[in-house]
């Protein structure tokens, strides 16, 4: 690992040589910093509040977790672009049938753990009432509060089968769950209970279910998801309805988008709803062309919510994706909702667990496998706030579960194959992996490699700006794997170097870790003699034997903001004893 200013880097992969890093040295990182973005730390109901505030309308996104494992690691993949448009939220429904509180792969406790701690995206978890005593009820939410998950939306749920089983120990009805929810919990969840524009099916008419869900929000629930509608005057009735008996609190609209005739059917069968006549008109004649049902379905979402917005009783939009988010991001363009900001809150991916909040410094070893760091730092009880530190041992886990579907590759073993090779027959043959990646050039399968094995991602894009000179050092085997070019006073709103608030300037110093061989390391340590005064080094080999000249304990800042009415930031810092634990384990 090396550090100069001026350097060069990209991803990271292991051959029987040494991990060399360098960085220049003699900035501390010893500087506290205040919050970069206060939302951060706030509860979702206060986010809500702030919005509505300002007028700032919102969208959420509902998820269910998939049958089989392979479906929930794609729908994990997929929650970093979604989260790239802006949610507010997103929520995963419970079903009973599927061991939801479990640890399973497919599980919902599973899906919306990941989401908060891995992807960073303000996350309410589905628990319902079905199939389940108090006391599981309560280890769930105990389970829940555990991983970080601050969110629950409080239901009764669907019958296994046709009629509702009271279960023994357990509650019937919503209420009962919310006002244990604040009994056990007291006010750490924020909870969001149902809304049914058109009265629930179950209930004996439309405003003794508006008294229901009174009730709800009386006992301690902070907001009401709709059940799907097709009209906006049927929502807009329900809103005004719902004031006039004195509910407050916001109420968002269930946006449904119709995307093919077999969904539509069978979700208006498990709500009871009846479909509108004019909408039945338009799509029984292409029932069979699931594009033109499809692209039905987004002309008549676009034309709902812009009612919606427009009668000013909505603070935001709630879609039901089914999983199947293209439409729903279209949707969301077209409402001018969806708004793709190419800065970074930090130069790294935050987690939206609450003991994580005020987490602001990170080694840049684990810049490209940060679901790894996040994994590997969990059980810390306290996380560095404005500085590392100097930090003798850090406590970092063992990799031991690397097996788990979020922390390996997005991309399938049978793709991977194809980029990497079948067989590597010799050192030239890894190099020319890597230089393959760093050149976007097809091998000789005609295939793209877009990833490393520790780098799951295209290149970065600051990475590009160096791209030459590391495509040069790979083909001489120095195997780069993280790097940073050096930035002086860049804005931050810069597209590629940007992040943090606007208004701010960025800088870094220019860093590079590589894996080489020992008679490289032999050719470059006599080099680096040279600018023992200018950059600092490590090297180590697979033995753990270390070379430095950096003090062995002291923390190198590496990069680092200015932002009006802030002290320095300095979010990423090169961390000697870090890197011991790091190049033990790549992954």
């Amino acid at each position: 690992m090396v550090n100069e200013p001026g350097g060069h880097g990209s991803p990271n992969p292991c051959l029987d040589g040494s991990s060399i890093g360098r960085e220049s040295s003699k900035v501390s990182s010893r500087c506290s910093t205040r919050g970069l973005k206060p939302e951060r730390h706030e509860r979702l109901r206060e986010k809500m509040r702030r919005r509505m505030e300002s007028g700032d309308k919102w969208f959420s996104l509902e998820f269910f977790p998939p049958r089989l494992a392979e479906g929930a690691a794609k729908l994990i993949s997929g929650f970093d672009q979604m989260g790239a448009g802006g949610p507010l939220f997103i929520d995963v429904t419970w079903h009973p049938a599927g061991d939801p509180g479990s640890d399973k792969e497919t599980s919902s406790m599973t899906i919306a753990s990941i989401a908060v701690n891995y992807c960073g995206l303000e996350t309410v978890l589905h628990m319902t009432c079905c199939c389940q005593s108090q006391e599981k009820i309560t280890c769930h939410l105990h389970k829940a509060k555990r991983l970080g998950l601050k969110n629950i939306l409080a239901l009764r749920g669907d019958p296994v089968g046709d009629q509702w089983k009271e279960e023994e120990g357990g509650f019937c009805y919503a209420v009962d769950l919310v006002k244990h929810i604040r009994s056990e919990f007291g006010d750490y969840f924020d909870i969001g209970v149902a809304g049914y524009p058109k009265g629930h099916p179950d209930a004996g008419s439309f405003e003794s279910d508006l008294k229901f869900l009174k009730e709800k929000v009386s006992a301690g629930a902070d907001f009401i998801i709709t059940q799907l509608f097709f009209e906006a005057d049927t929502f807009c009735q329900f809103v005004k309805a719902c004031s006039e008996i004195g509910i407050t609190c916001p109420i968002l609209p269930g946006i449904f988008l119709i995307q093919n005739y077999h969904s539509l059917q069978q979700l208006v069968k498990l709500s009871k709803l009846e479909v509108p006549q004019q909408i039945k008109d338009k799509i029984e004649p292409i029932k069979d062309n699931d594009a033109a049902i499809c692209n039905y379905g987004i002309d008549q979402a676009v034309s709902l919510c812009q009612r919606l917005l427009a009668s000013g009783l909505v603070p935001g939009l709630h879609f039901y994706t089914l999983n199947r988010t293209t439409a729903a991001v279209e949707v969301l363009k077209r409402l001018g909702m969806w708004t793709e900001d190419p800065r970074r809150f930090l130069p790294w991916a935050v987690s939206a667990h609450p003991k994580r909040w005020e987490e602001d410094v990170r080694p840049i070893f684990w810049a490209s496998r940060p679901k790894s760091y996040i994994y590997r730092t969990q059980e810390w009880d306290e996380f560095p706030k404005g500085r590392w530190g100097n930090s003798s041992s850090p406590a970092f886990g063992e990799l031991k579960d690397c097996y788990l579907f979020y922390l390996k590759s997005a991309t399938p073993t049978e793709e991977l194959l194809k980029m990497w090779g079948e067989e590597l027959n010799s050192e030239e043959s890894v190099f020319e992996v890597f230089m393959r990646y760093f050149s976007g050039e097809p091998n000789q399968n005609g295939c793209q490699v877009t990833c490393l094995p520790w780098n799951d991602k295209p290149l970065a894009t600051d990475t590009g700006l160096m791209k030459e000179q590391l495509l040069r050092m790979n083909q001489r085997g120095v195997l780069t794997i993280n790097s940073q070019p050096n930035v002086n006073g860049q804005p931050s709103s810069h597209p590629v170097l940007g992040w943090g608030p606007s208004g701010g300037y960025v800088f870094q110093k220019a860093y590079l870790e590589f894996f080489t061989s020992p008679k490289t390391v032999e050719a470059l340590l006599q080099v680096l003699k040279k600018y023992e005064f200018r950059v600092n080094y490590h090297v180590v080999n697979v033995k753990g034997e270390n070379i430095t000249n950096a003090p062995e304990l002291q923390p190198n800042a590496v990069t680092w903001g200015i932002f009006p009415g802030r002290e320095i930031i300095q979010p990423t810092v090169v961390d000697p004893v870090s890197f011991m634990f790091w190049k033990c384990v790549h992954v």
